[in-house]
């Protein structure tokens, strides 16, 4: 796999996949839209939920421990986490799990098939603009589900969304149960991204607009 590997202590310092200091609060707006932004619609946290986390659970779910995975096709996911007012939301911890590039997850669930050397799962908080990357895999199909990535954002211990996160042209989008489920093509727009060749390989942008009450 021709993919340059990150320099965590960089990406630390940069604050991409940073631990956030001190209390949670709502930082100020710097420019508030002139209107509210469309809610990032929930979804099912499905069965696959890490039962028992892995010991590596960074951002850069391509190298577990000190294995990397070089199946499937790579990919960075980043985007920034607001209230529906794009007020970064500081202190969020955002969430993502997925299958391997051969549809399994670490989970007793599916037979313990995963890969090993595939983390499946990774968890950051936001930097101080709300903004967080991983260092993933283009989600792959299985069994009855169009590809897919996972996500949960929580504030303290409070979760404030769960979903599932979709490949924008995917064919099996239009066939997949929870994906017609959306009501509208704003909520459609909201969770189907395109995964697009960038800089440092393919890439994907997703913004999450929170509901605050």
């Amino acid at each position: 796999m021709n993919f340059p590997r990150p320099d965590r202590r960089r990406l630390l310092r940069l604050g991409l996949a940073s631990a956030v200091a001190g209390p949670v609060w709502l930082t100020p707006a710097r420019s508030r839209p002139a209107r509210a932004l469309h809610p990032t619609p929930a979804q099912s946290e499905g069965p696959f939920y890490p039962v028992q986390r892995p010991q590596d659970q960074d951002g850069d779910l391509l190298r577990n421990g000190t294995v990397d995975y070089r199946h499937g096709t790579p990919a960075w996911l980043d985007g920034v986490i607001t209230d529906t007012a794009g007020t970064p939301v500081r202190g969020a911890q955002i969430e993502i799990w997925q299958c391997d590039h051969q549809g399994h997850y670490h989970h007793p669930g599916d037979g313990g098939r995963a890969d090993p050397a595939f983390q499946g799962y990774g968890r950051v908080l936001v930097d101080s603009e709300g903004r967080y990357r991983f260092r993933t895999l283009r989600p792959a199909p299985y069994s009855g589900r169009t590809p897919h990535i996972h996500v949960k954002v929580s504030l303290g211990t409070r979760e404030l969304l769960t979903t599932q996160l979709y490949v924008a042209g995917d064919p099996g989008n239009a066939r997949d149960f929870l994906w017609r489920q959306l009501r509208s093509d704003a909520d459609r727009a909201a969770l189907t991204v395109p995964f697009l060749s960038g800089a440092q390989g393919l890439q994907a942008r997703f913004p999450i607009v929170l509901a605050l009450s």
